[in-house]
């Protein structure tokens, strides 16, 4: 599947662009105050799989040069982060911490936490709306982030999590979740990836087959991770719940193997491959 350290250096090598186009999204945006509050949590850390799947998606059909997708990188991330900084709110999931630092509504107040959730998600359409890209081609991506985002995807996912569909006990139930609330946006970044390089519809099938597979094991992964914490009756519920540890990991490798065959036939796939190997050997 790759080397870790194939993975680190294609990521350190795009690592400055990547953290210069996300801070150069925030030109203009004031009071001062609530602009420290916006960058709070986008430069606290975090593995940037999302933007990095963008990339590496873009490059695994012949893109080039990162910079035409550097846009849809900031973007997703940007999605990721208010979904994060809303997750964590007393009328969520209630964290006081997220990456070893307090959660935004614990150093500013909840009513900024909620603006910082808001401004991001829209700060996501405006980079992909003024991306230097044709029409139709920024048509398309602000279509797709917008599906994966939204009520259809992310959204549902996460009201699924609250309760709103009911009681989540059968493995369809908590696929369905989680294929809103995680995998969504993550297929939504390769697919990104792809139109960033006007990648043909091939390609594209490709990439999003790939996303379906990476994101489901990456939340198989993030179960067992957690299977401990998790475990008592309290707890979401997880795989390992309905599956056990065993059958977790197993089934996570059998998706990132399902994801490395889903690219198989692209130019440039080496990136994608590692990232499908990260997500189910990840320790964080």
């Amino acid at each position: 599947m790759g080397s870790p350290g194939s993975l680190e250096q294609w990521i350190a090598a795009r690592a400055a662009s990547l953290d210069a186009a996300l801070a150069a999204a925030f030109a203009g945006c004031w009071p001062a105050r609530f602009d420290e509050a916006l960058q709070y949590p986008v430069f606290g850390g975090g593995k940037r799989v999302r933007p990095l799947l963008v990339l590496a998606a873009h490059e695994a059909v012949g893109g080039l040069e990162p910079g035409p997708a550097l846009a849809a990188a900031v973007a997703v991330e940007l999605v990721h982060t208010y979904s994060l900084v809303h997750d964590d709110l007393p009328c969520m999931d209630d964290d006081d911490v997220r990456r070893g630092r307090p959660t935004v509504h614990k150093v500013y107040d909840e009513g900024t936490a909620v603006l910082v959730g808001d401004g991001l998600l829209t700060l996501a359409f405006q980079v992909l709306a003024d991306a230097a890209h044709p029409a139709d081609t920024r048509i398309a991506m602000v279509s797709e982030l917008a599906r994966a985002a939204g009520p259809a995807g992310m959204v549902a996912g996460q009201a699924a999590d609250v309760g709103l569909g009911g009681p989540v006990t059968t493995l369809d139930a908590l696929q369905r979740l989680h294929a809103g609330k995680t995998g969504a946006l993550l297929t939504a970044s390769a697919v990104l990836g792809g139109l960033s390089a006007h990648a043909p519809p091939a390609h594209l099938e490709a990439l999003r087959a790939y996303g379906r597979a990476v994101g489901m094991a990456f939340q198989l992964a993030d179960d067992v991770l957690d299977a401990e914490q998790d475990s008592g009756d309290d707890g979401p519920p997880s795989y390992v719940k309905l599956l056990g540890v065993d059958e977790t990991r197993r089934r996570a490798h059998a998706l990132a193997d399902e994801a490395i065959s889903a690219v198989s036939g692209l130019p440039h796939a080496d990136p994608l491959r590692w990232l499908a190997a990260f997500t189910v050997h990840r320790t964080v």
